[in-house]
């Protein structure tokens, strides 16, 4: 079978730019779907990392003690980007078969009711080791989720996006995640402050499990009133839909998945080092106030955010490539600095060395939407651009806070700050083979016609 390609000329320099296209109508409703989704998300997963750094190894790992109970309770956060890749497989074939939106309601649901049940689950004092399986299992389940939210969202936006704008309006979901850093790391801020430690221990950490009950019901409301993509109604129109787009995927773009994975491993090792690791590492080693650590994550939420919007936007300037190249190389420098900064042990670098981490981690997360979305053919994309990212936060998500403090304990802090330069090294190499996609069309029609094999020379 002969496979054709549909992709408009790279833009030649010195020819002019094409005229701006207009903003689709509804295209505020359909980033703000796409936002809250994700709040949710990253608001699910991020309180986990903030109770797993706080509270968790007294709540569900007592008999382990504080080492091993910290291990055992980031080993639990770990097990839900396990099931990132299940989830992305699972929704994707769905989100390709069936349409975004119906999926992305789907996650909402499973996201926020394994959270609520999080903060209702009894602790290890009230019914011994049962407490920790089922928060695996409820982990599992966030997971599931995650991995299929992500893909979902951020193709909600892409797909109703004119082109000139797509990688500002893609950004929507990675702001999101910025957003749910802010709030998680706020609702824990407030919950400590207007209790007691010990009340924060026995109930006031389930808060913001529960208040996330709030946001689904919200995000639920603005999901059910935005149509389908116009780019997914259009394929199935004209093509009909892949009866198993996880085959297709790797039939037609298995180096694409591979590479898209390894491009986004830094930012998510930047974001969960910073957003989940560093508040153990800052009030557990450097013995700051867990309220003042707090105060400093919500800082990094901001900078995340930041830097989401501004990678975004310089790539639709400048193209998905070249910021994510310069933002990840400032990554792979910044890795091995950190730790040594952070060691001098004052309030002020901490004040410093979270939010510049943070930062990093959006300016790399600003074009991901767009050219994540830009890399796979509409057949099979919501499976393959959720694979790509889930397999990128099992590897650089999960496993970095897993090994920190055993490698930080035995071989000291700098050597894991090579290891994290080193898995942004991996991430820098595989942006340098992928090739530029802000020149490429969404919305292709010809069944069974494969993206381009975006891979340089």
């Amino acid at each position: 079978m002969t496979h054709s390609r549909e992709q408009s000329d790279p833009p030649i320099a010195g020819s002019g730019s094409a005229p701006a296209e207009a903003e689709p109508p509804g295209m505020r409703q359909v980033a703000t779907a796409s936002f809250i989704g994700t709040v949710i998300e990253f608001y699910d997963f991020g309180i986990y990392g903030t109770a797993a750094a706080l509270v968790f190894p007294q709540v569900f790992f007592p008999a382990l003690g504080e080492a091993a109970g910290t291990i055992a309770s980031f080993a639990a956060l770990g097990v839900a980007f396990l099931a990132r890749p299940f989830g992305s497989i699972l929704f994707g074939h769905y989100g390709d078969r069936l349409g975004r939106k119906k999926t992305l309601i789907a996650t909402m649901l499973l996201m926020g009711l394994s959270t609520v049940l999080v903060g209702l689950m009894p602790t290890a004092n009230q019914i011994g080791v049962v407490a920790p399986a089922l928060i695996i299992v409820l982990r599992v389940m966030q997971g599931l989720a995650a991995g299929g939210e992500f893909a979902g969202a951020v193709l909600f936006s892409s797909e109703h996006a004119p082109k000139d704008k797509r990688g500002f309006w893609a950004m929507f979901p990675s702001l999101g995640g910025g957003g749910a850093i802010v709030l998680a790391n706020a609702t824990f801020f407030l919950t400590s402050v207007l209790m007691s430690e010990e009340t924060f221990v026995s109930w006031g950490w389930r808060v913001p499990f529960l208040a996330s009950f709030l946001l689904v019901i919200f995000g639920l409301w603005v999901r059910l009133r935005i149509d389908e993509t116009p780019v997914f109604k259009n394929q199935k129109a004209h093509s009909g839909t892949s009866k198993m787009p996880f085959v297709e995927a790797f039939k037609h773009q298995p180096v694409q998945v591979l590479l898209a994975t390894g491009t986004a491993t830094a930012c998510f090792a930047l974001t969960y080092i910073g957003g989940t690791y560093l508040i153990s590492y800052g009030t557990s080693v450097l013995d700051l106030h867990g309220t003042y650590v707090l105060g400093i994550a919500m800082i990094g939420g901001l900078a995340i955010s930041a830097g989401v919007v501004l990678g975004a936007v310089l790539s639709d300037r400048f193209g998905r490539r070249v910021v994510m190249v310069w933002s990840t190389w400032a990554a792979v420098v910044w890795a091995l600095a950190l730790f040594p900064i952070l060691d001098l042990g004052s309030r002020t670098v901490f004040a410093i060395g979270l939010p510049v981490t943070m930062f990093l981690s959006g300016l790399g997360r600003g074009p991901q939407g767009a050219f994540l979305s830009e890399l796979f053919h509409t057949r099979y994309r919501y499976t393959a651009v959720g694979l790509s990212y889930a397999l990128a936060g099992m590897i650089g998500g999960g496993v970095p806070p897993l090994v920190a403090t055993s490698i930080i304990g035995s071989l000291g802090s700098f050597v894991f700050g090579i290891i994290l330069a080193g898995t942004c090294a991996v991430s820098l190499i595989c942006i340098l083979l992928v090739g530029e996609t802000k020149q490429l069309d969404l919305d292709h029609t010809t069944s069974m016609t494969p993206r381009p094999d975006h891979v340089s020379g």
